[in-house]
């Protein structure tokens, strides 16, 4: 082969920028088994690459993203309102204390029914579900073997990216007797449905202008005083 030949011949990236790059094109998330077989390598590979490229995103602004053995490529949680400013998209609403209770339970006990979630809230959750649903925050998973075949309900990746999460391990740990928590819409979403804070009332003029007097003026405005309250005394004597 030619030096010629040799300079036409693309170079052989590490496995680790390769997966990236598939990752890059991939408009959703990608079963870590495709991967192994679309850049011919064993699972183990994939697995080495994947780890690095989570440690290369906490200083970048892409970042893994992983559930189960489904992965993806996301711009990091902390640049989403710049994101959607550049993108042109309108932040969506935030969600009801019930939503956040209702997506809470799914998250740490996935996957469950409706049924369930219902004996944990004590209250009716059709109409909270079909919300999450809706924003796909969470999605139908599978049936439940027994009576009726109930839908069984899991979280989503927009789940992940709505709270921040690389992974359902980042969830807070629940100890064994301790209640489901309510999770907590980051503070980049807060910020953007925060309402704008009242302005103070204006004040007017004189009380402005009082709180300015100069120290001069403020001795004459003594004096003056001084002599009103010793005139009635000055009429008197004379």
């Amino acid at each position: 082969m030619t030096q010629d030949e040799q300079s036409l011949k693309p170079q052989q990236l590490a496995l680790t920028a390769l997966v990236e790059s598939l990752l890059f094109v991939a408009d959703e998330p990608v079963e870590v088994a495709t991967l192994a077989q679309a850049l011919e390598v064993d699972m183990s590979a994939v697995e080495a690459a994947l780890a690095e490229l989570a440690t290369d995103g906490m200083q970048r602004g892409v970042r893994l993203q992983r559930k189960g053995q489904q992965v993806q490529l996301v711009t990091r949680p902390e640049a989403a309102v710049y994101v959607e400013k550049f993108l042109g998209l309108e932040t969506s609403g935030r969600l009801s204390q019930a939503a956040l209770e209702t997506l809470s339970i799914i998250a740490y006990r996935q996957p469950c029914t409706r049924a369930q979630i219902e004996i944990v809230r004590g209250v009716n959750c059709d109409g909270v579900l079909s919300t999450l649903l809706n924003k796909g925050l969470i999605e139908e998973v599978g049936r439940l073997e027994t009576v009726g075949h109930p839908f069984l309900y899991g979280t989503t990746f927009d789940f992940l990216r709505h709270f921040g999460l690389k992974s359902l391990d980042d969830l807070p740990p629940l100890e064994p007797t301790q209640q489901t928590p309510t999770l907590v819409e980051p503070e980049a979403n807060a910020a953007a449905e925060a309402p704008a804070p009242a302005e103070p009332p204006p004040t007017s003029e004189p009380a402005v202008a009082a709180e300015v007097k100069t120290e001069p003026e403020n001795q004459a405005a003594d004096q003056r005083q001084s002599i009103d309250a010793d005139s009635p005394i000055d009429r008197q004597t004379h």
